[in-house]
């Protein structure tokens, strides 16, 4: 398979080394995303080099890229044309804000609850957009795509492509690239194979004049220094309106592809990043940019790819990344200028091959039938839409699944004791789903005088829970028979309301849990 060989020793020749690598990856990709959001080039590449360069210093995992990305440009882009760049500015501010609070406030714990479905789901929807991004590379600019007229006009793959000699020099290059970085490390891992790729495909189109798109024909990046700029807006109630429902999805954007790609950055080193850091990082990396004429960013898994399997584990690797980039606007425009396009999408290709589960073919048949849909739907919802609304959508179908399946689970039997006292042994968990198979199971009419409803085996999750057994109590008492509860914890007796004075209390026996409930909030 295509892939990078994973180098596990972290060092500084490694980290400097991939960090640059990953500079040069980062230019074109800055640039579409600025293009994307209808801003100026250098407003992506600022993004890129600050966000990039604060995240690495003071961020939660070593080793993880952010800059400007896609997932963000695309929100950004009706805010920009509606309102201008300097509301841009102040909602990338409001977001840095947003996402400080989030880190602080410690909820970078939740990302947690994203299941493993929906990971693959995650990782496999972002290489086929990575995929897909690369594409436009072989069309041709300003010319209607091959499905101008259909509904999918406009689309990511409505492209006018390359015909004749420019494209097979295209795809040549490519493939030239893509073989290095793949056979190389098979003779030396003293330097990154992807570096090597870039700048041997650079060498042979200088040397021999090969007529191919270079960076500095999608634009120029030459600039100075970033300067302080406090954005020039009102700063009134009417400007918070404007701005906050951009800040507000852009923050949960932008938290949600970092905290999953720190998760996938952890399982390649076996290491394990700090989640709130990392928010709050991602938000002083937001509030400085906007101050200083910046798009704002997040977590790049295409670039972080690009720096972990080429050997970098360290901060240096990031702060390299974001400085190399930087000396590229200020003094070496003209060499990065001249990089063909067809070197840095040979790059991406393997790092779509390297990221995208292929893996998840082989196990969809093993396993449930439920992870399998969430794995295509998560997959196919990123493609589709966005990152942060497949992950919802993926953790709400889950979590629905997980109802339904554990729904099931409760069983009540029925038997009678040598006292004559009807006994019920409950097993499996009571909550929201279940509650109405575990009322159905009770027949106070038909009882003894004296029953016994004994939750040893279970356990009771939430509210919905506790009322079920109120529900049963106040059934019980009006068929007149004597209703015992045990074994239930010390806080499902103190939020039940009509059974309360049922409860059998047993120190030794009763179970210690505590349950989901308001009450106690």
């Amino acid at each position: 398979m295509f892939e990078f060989r994973l180098q596990k020793v972290s060092s500084y020749k490694n980290d400097l080394l991939s960090g640059l690598t990953v500079a040069l990856a980062l230019v074109p990709e800055a640039v579409a995303f600025a293009f994307v959001a209808g801003v100026d080039p250098l407003v992506g590449l600022y993004a890129a080099f600050m966000v990039g360069l604060i995240t690495a210093c003071i961020g939660g995992r070593p080793g993880m890229i952010s800059g400007a990305t896609g997932a963000l440009a695309v929100v950004m882009v009706s805010l920009v044309a509606d309102h201008g760049v300097e509301y841009l500015f102040a909602t990338v501010v409001l977001m840095g804000i947003l996402q400080i609070t989030a880190g602080v406030l410690k909820l970078g714990k939740f990302i947690r609850i994203v299941p493993h479905p929906v990971m693959l789901g995650f990782v496999n929807g972002l290489a086929i957009v990575i995929f897909l991004a690369q594409l436009s590379q072989f069309g041709e600019n300003g010319q209607p795509g091959w499905l101008a007229g259909t509904g999918m006009e406009g689309s990511v793959i409505d492209i006018a492509w390359l015909e004749g000699m420019s494209l097979w020099i295209m795809l040549g290059l490519v493939g030239l690239t893509m073989a290095i970085i793949r056979f190389l490390p098979m003779i030396t891992t003293a330097v990154p194979s992807a570096l090597v790729a870039i700048v041997v495909v650079t060498l042979i189109v200088i040397g021999f004049d090969v007529d191919t798109r270079v960076v500095g024909d999608v634009a120029p990046i030459a600039g100075g220094f970033p300067s302080f700029h406090i954005p020039f807006v009102p700063f009134n109630f009417e400007t918070l309106s404007i701005i906050f429902p951009y800040a507000a999805i852009l923050a949960a954007i932008g938290l949600i592809e970092s905290l999953l790609t720190l998760r996938l950055v952890d399982e390649l080193t076996e290491t394990r990043g700090r989640g709130n850091k990392e928010c709050i990082g991602q938000g002083v990396a937001n509030t400085v940019t906007g101050m200083f004429g910046g798009m704002g960013g997040c977590a790049m898994i295409g670039q972080s790819m690009i720096n972990v399997n080429s050997g970098g584990r360290g901060r240096l690797s990031g702060i390299t990344a974001a400085v190399s980039l930087l000396l590229f606007i200020l003094v070496g425009s003209s060499l990065i200028e001249a990089i063909p396009l067809a070197a840095l999408v040979g790059v991406m290709f393997i790092v779509v091959i390297g990221t995208f589960e292929w893996s998840s073919f082989r196990i969809l048949k093993k396993i449930p039938k439920h992870d399998a849909f969430v794995i295509i739907l998560v997959s196919a919802v990123t493609v589709a839409s966005d990152l942060a609304i497949a992950v919802v959508v993926g953790v709400i179908v889950s979590a629905l699944v997980f109802a339904w399946e554990h729904a099931k689970h409760v069983e009540v039997k029925k038997s009678e004791d040598p006292c004559g006292s009807t006994v019920y042994r409950i097993s499996g968990p009571l909550f929201f789903g279940s509650t109405i198979d575990f009322s159905e199971q009770f027949t106070p009419a038909d009882d003894n005088d004296d029953v016994i409803i004994d939750f040893a085996g279970s356990r009771v999750y939430d509210h919905s829970g506790l009322e079920a057994i109120d529900s049963l109590a106040v059934r019980y008492v009006k068929a007149g028979k004597t209703l015992h509860l045990r074994h239930l914890s010390a806080e499902c007796r103190l939020l039940l309301s009509q059974a309360g004075d049922m409860v059998e209390v047993n120190v030794m026996e009763d179970p210690k849990y505590s349950v989901a409930d308001n009450a106690l909030a």
